[in-house]
């Protein structure tokens, strides 16, 4: 398959949404890793986005649009949802709400489901890609289906080359991690941690929200058991490196082959996270595994957490 990179610059970002628009595959960077992206309304489309992954058809996917007036055509929001919206949009946090009836969706982004994950990316080139096309995009994280997120274009070629159309170039991903992903009904609840920090949807909401546990059937992505996953086995919470094992640090560890802080901050390991996985995967030899150090359980280290979790996640 044809592939072309597209570059930030007025007239490439209406190119590539031309690549949409003609029902291609076009991976382009948002503020938290490069999306995977296909025109939502198109069932050939989003159909050639699970089989370019090999995604489980029985995943949703996640819609990317303009602004919270272009989500509200194809989701019913309830007054929590556009509080939420209000005060995370554009940003790293994806709302699961209702699909409207004539939203003109394809049955695939949404898996069967009668709700929609709807997101509005803060980065500058997603939002104009977004604005020249002018529609929803379905977008999952542009790297097979399971493996390591992409937050560089390099990751991008290395797992989908040829099985794509085009990439539209934006830099590294400053955010590093998936969305926070929401479900807003009744009540507010956590279907996976991500670059908006639970604390501060917390205080946005003035009370807490729910964090059930993983479904047979996700309602959302991330949130199948192996996920995230480098190439060779990872193990942890790893106070100590072991025989055969690269040891990916988080503050002050001596013994690290490299490093998700050394400073010990949840914001650069977050960032980081991605792009140091494919760099440890990438430097283990036969018979080596991967080791990582344990990193707290606040703030994006919720969300840093799921994301080790499922990548050491029993792959059988």
């Amino acid at each position: 398959m044809p592939q072309k990179t597209y570059h930030f610059h007025p007239e490439e970002f209406l190119l590539a949404a031309d690549v949409l628009r003609a029902g291609g595959l076009l991976a382009f960077a948002t503020e938290t890793v490069y999306g995977l992206g296909g025109d939502a309304r198109n069932g050939t489309a989003v159909a050639a986005i699970y089989a370019a992954k090999g995604r489980p058809a029985f995943n949703p996917l996640i819609i990317h649009v303009a602004n919270l007036d272009s989500a509200e055509k194809y989701g019913v929001f309830s007054d929590k949802a556009r509080e939420l919206a209000y005060a995370f949009w554009p940003g790293p946090l994806s709302l699961v709400v209702p699909v409207r009836r004539d939203a003109g969706l394809s049955s695939l982004v949404t898996a069967g489901l009668d709700t929609v994950a709807i997101r509005v990316p803060a980065h500058e080139g997603a939002h104009a890609l977004l604005a020249a096309f002018d529609g929803p995009v379905a977008a999952p994280s542009a790297n097979p289906s399971g493996g390591i997120s992409p937050t560089r274009t390099a990751h991008v070629m290395a797992g989908l080359y040829g099985r794509i159309d085009g990439v539209l170039e934006g830099g590294d991903c400053a955010v590093g991690l998936e969305s926070t992903i929401l479900m807003v009904k009744d009540d507010v609840a956590l279907l996976r941690a991500g670059g908006v920090a639970i604390e501060d949807i917390e205080a946005v909401l003035r009370g807490a929200i729910l964090r059930p546990s993983d479904p047979k059937t996700p309602q959302s992505p991330g949130q199948l058991a192996s996920h995230y996953a480098p190439n060779v086995a990872v193990r942890i919470n790893a106070t100590a490196k072991e025989d055969g094992e690269i040891l990916i640090g988080f503050g002050a560890v001596s013994s690290a082959d490299i490093s998700l802080s050394e400073m010990g901050s949840v914001s650069e390991a977050a960032a980081n996270l991605f792009a140091v996985l494919h760099k440890a995967d990438a430097m283990a030899t036969k018979g080596q595994t991967i080791a990582i150090s344990p990193v707290p359980m606040m703030g994006l280290g919720l969300a840093i957490n799921d994301r080790l979790e499922r990548a050491a996640a029993d792959r059988t």
